[in-house]
């Protein structure tokens, strides 16, 4: 008999969802008219793309 529910991964996925919540409400509230808006939400959805890429910078890999 088999104990799964279902989903793999749960946590993870809940932990970039707040983050990807957390960076649009900081990318929205810094930004002004509607193109700027946008731009926002587009960045909202790659911010751990840059968040590694400054992580490697950091570490000199």
């Amino acid at each position: 008999m088999s104990n799964e529910c279902g989903s793999r991964g749960g946590t993870g996925g809940m932990l970039w969802l707040l983050g990807l919540i957390g960076a649009a409400i900081y990318f929205v509230g810094n930004s002004e008219g509607f193109w700027p808006t946008v731009l926002a939400f587009l960045k909202a959805l790659v911010w751990p793309v840059f968040l590694v890429w400054k992580l490697l910078e950091f570490l000199k890999v």
